[in-house]
């Protein structure tokens, strides 16, 4: 296994759901903590609730990835102590909306894209010369189900994770020769803030996307990801889907009555 001891592991998207429960695995396998995302007060909380937990370095910025000048600007002025990130989860993604194409609110559009492309491809540039310079890496992209599956009004939230799962295959062959790693963990139902967002906080209909099964959670897939950064230098997990044992793709679903 690799050891994830003292690893400056940083997250994107951190202040709830997959992005929380990831900072807090890897800081009780022992790693130091970096955390972003727009809701700065909830990293810092998380950062401190961390550090008090596990004894581990923890360090929370804001960070809103849609912006290349801000992604550029929060990476080049870390303390040194942090710049030599070993592990890098995009974790920062959304979805807004289930409308048919024809009725698709642009302003929508934009921020998946932004978001889970744009944003995804910003930090990645940032961080990656210096693992190629340091000769040790890993970059985890959170992808979904959905890059997989095309399914009704998912259009371009669909297109957003299937751009992702393009953009880790070509990371892997851009990086061929290196000791860079990279993989996808590409999840069906979990049950995050997720759904609310994507609601426009209407959460009686958020509710209902998860009603009548069980789904991941959380710690399902930050538990995927950490062992994907443990497993030994010459070993690469490409890429994994995890659904609920209910599910079978994004749009067939059993639910119990």
């Amino acid at each position: 296994m690799t050891t994830l001891k003292n690893k400056i592991v940083f997250i994107t998207g951190a202040s709830s759901g997959i992005g929380k429960a990831t900072a807090t695995q890897f800081a009780a396998a022992g790693a130091n903590v970096l955390i972003c995302a727009r809701r700065f007060e909830k990293v810092e909380s998380l950062a401190k609730e961390l550090h008090t937990a596990h004894g581990v370095k923890t360090h929370a910025f804001h960070l809103d990835v849609r912006n290349h000048a801000d992604v550029e600007r929060a990476l080049n002025v870390l303390p040194q102590e942090w710049k030599n990130i070993s592990i890098l989860i995009n974790n920062a993604g959304l979805s807004r909306g289930m409308d048919n194409i024809q009725e698709g609110k642009i302003a929508d559009w934009e921020e998946m894209i932004d978001t889970n492309v744009k944003g995804l491809l910003y930090v990645t540039r940032a961080v990656l010369p210096g693992m190629i310079e340091r000769n040790e890496g890993h970059i985890i992209n959170l992808g979904s189900a959905a890059g997989h599956w095309v399914y009704p009004k998912g259009n371009v939230y669909n297109a957003s994770k299937f751009a992702v799962r393009a953009l880790n295959e070509g990371m892997k062959m851009d990086l061929l020769g290196t000791p860079i790693r990279v993989t996808s963990i590409d999840p069906g139902l979990v049950e995050t803030e997720f759904s609310i967002v994507r609601f426009s906080n209407d959460t009686e209909r958020a509710k209902k996307v998860y009603q009548g099964l069980t789904p991941l959670t959380p710690d399902d897939i930050a538990e995927t990801i950490v062992w994907t950064a443990s497993r030994p230098a010459h070993v690469n997990i490409s890429s994994v889907i995890m659904m609920p044992t209910d599910q079978a793709s994004p749009s067939f679903v059993h639910r119990r009555s």
